[in-house]
């Protein structure tokens, strides 16, 4: 699926200068599921849908993160989510944005259903619903941003699949002239892109409890 980003200058935001936070994925999973919890995963949507700009970096990461222990998803590969891609490349953004909400509904905290939702409100210039599924975007990709430096084997950037992968890197400015290398690694691929004397490394998850 190709990512669009266009709105890429409007993701730049303070919280990239947050403190790094090492990612507890057993913690975030028991949280997700525990009634007493703040970062229960009821009430983590309802905020996000709600009051997304006032979502914090662990509310964000438990969202982000708490795909992993999730069974609901929406992936690239499912007719869904291809029907919905074929109505963007159409520029049926009427028909686009139908489908696109009724994805979101199922699956709300996909990067790419938010991604096509935000293209097609551009394109018919619906500042409103832009904005605000913007604001959800920027919580999550923020967090992801705050899992690491990147700068090192052990303080890489973590993201759920390969496609947030390329989406961090466009945020993080990252061009073609970086070439990529791949390692395994606990629980992913370590992938390491490198320009010159630059490094950036970034794990991509595969866990498995």
């Amino acid at each position: 699926m190709k990512h669009y980003f266009f709105l890429l200058f409007l993701l730049i935001s303070l919280s990239g200068f947050a403190q790094k936070s090492k990612i507890d994925f057993k913690a975030i999973e028991k949280d997700l599921k525990s009634e007493k919890s703040q970062y229960n995963y009821n009430k983590l949507i309802f905020k996000y849908k709600a009051y997304p700009k006032s979502l914090d970096t662990l509310e964000a990461q438990h969202l982000y993160y708490g795909r992993n222990f999730r069974e609901d998803l929406l992936f690239t590969t499912d007719e869904a989510f291809k029907s919905l891609a074929d109505a963007f490349k159409s520029n049926n953004f009427q028909d686009c944005i139908r489908q696109g909400k009724a994805l979101y509904d199922k699956d709300p905290t996909n990067l790419d259903i938010l991604l096509i939702l935000l293209k097609a409100y551009d394109s018919i210039k619906d500042g409103e619903n832009f904005l605000y599924h913007l604001s959800q975007f920027r919580a999550l990709t923020d967090g992801m941003k705050s899992s690491g430096d990147g700068k090192t084997e052990k303080t890489p950037y973590l993201v759920n699949s390969v496609g947030d992968e390329y989406i961090l890197l466009n945020i993080l400015n990252l061009g073609k002239e970086y070439t990529r290398g791949s390692k395994s690694a606990k629980d992913g691929i370590l992938d390491i892109w490198e320009k010159d004397s630059n490094k950036v490394h970034i794990k991509v998850l595969y866990i498995d409890y």
